[in-house]
């Protein structure tokens, strides 16, 4: 891959959004920016990881061009839908590599590049990553999942703050924002285990959902832009004052202190790589 395939990769993107958000109604048109906005955010943070990673040239690029093209099946998605919930309609990763076929969009680039490409978009929302992956394939794979979870905090904290009548209304998945977390959830954090969608009953519980991704970070420098950012403690705000909520923002702080210490310890040792 080459600059120039990148470029091509932005030039088609754009005008693809703007025919869904086109002959859009309000809500509808609310909803496809947010994904055009999440989009360059994802493509944009998957580069800098990466650059932290150590990685140059092509693998900078092909790591832009994964968070590029990682989304783009929940245009259709929610044009037939009208939700961005895979299991009420169908699984947005599958749809966006659909499109990536049906637009060709890949046809310029070596076989091998055009494999990783697809994995990684088709594997990017998965709950484990699977280990039949080759350690090339899996760093992608990290790398697209990483700067995903870091702007999909941004956009739920932006969503959280704004009043109810402004919100894109798909963001919160149709939970219903009622008191309280299900013991369930918070026990999930207690045992420091991401949060399975399937568990989730109502808004709350979908912010500890969030928040259980820390778990399953695989990067430094995803840690250090979450922390720089204040996203913890803007949940937290988000949440019940509930001593049991506060216990899970505990465990949450204390899981991040630990890695970045380990991430320390690894680094001062003179590690290349850092998970």
């Amino acid at each position: 891959m080459n600059q120039t395939d990148l470029t091509r990769l932005r030039d088609w993107f754009t005008p693809f959004c703007a025919v869904y958000s086109r002959d859009a109604d309000d809500e509808a048109r609310r909803n496809y920016l947010l994904k055009e906005h999440h989009t360059h955010r994802v493509a944009e943070a998957a580069r800098t990881i990466a650059a932290d990673q150590g990685l140059t040239g092509n693998d900078l690029l092909l790591a832009e061009s994964i968070g590029l093209l990682h989304d783009v099946g929940r245009f259709p998605q929610y044009r037939e839908f009208r939700t961005f919930r895979d299991s009420d309609s169908v699984n947005h990763a599958g749809r966006s590599v659909r499109v990536m076929v049906e637009e060709r969009l890949l046809r310029h680039l070596p076989r091998e590049e055009q494999r990783l490409i697809i994995r990684s978009v088709a594997l990017h929302n998965v709950y484990r990553i699977p280990a039949f992956l080759d350690e090339r394939e899996s760093l992608f794979l990290r790398l697209i999942r990483d700067a995903d979870k870091l702007d999909i905090w941004r956009v739920f904290l932006e969503y959280y703050a704004l009043p109810e009548e402004e919100r894109a209304s798909a963001v919160g998945l149709g939970f219903p924002d009622r008191p309280g977390c299900s013991p369930r959830i918070l026990d999930a954090i207690t045992r420091e285990e991401m949060i399975n969608l399937a568990e989730v009953k109502s808004l709350n519980d979908f912010k500890l959902l969030q928040l259980s991704w820390i778990f399953d970070l695989n990067f430094g420098a995803t840690r250090r832009l979450f922390r720089e950012r204040g996203y913890l403690e803007r949940f937290a705000a988000a949440l019940p004052p509930h001593e049991e909520v506060k216990l899970a923002l505990s465990l949450l702080a204390s899981h991040l202190e630990r890695s970045a210490a380990t991430e320390a310890t690894v680094t001062s040792g003179g590690a290349a790589w850092i998970r």
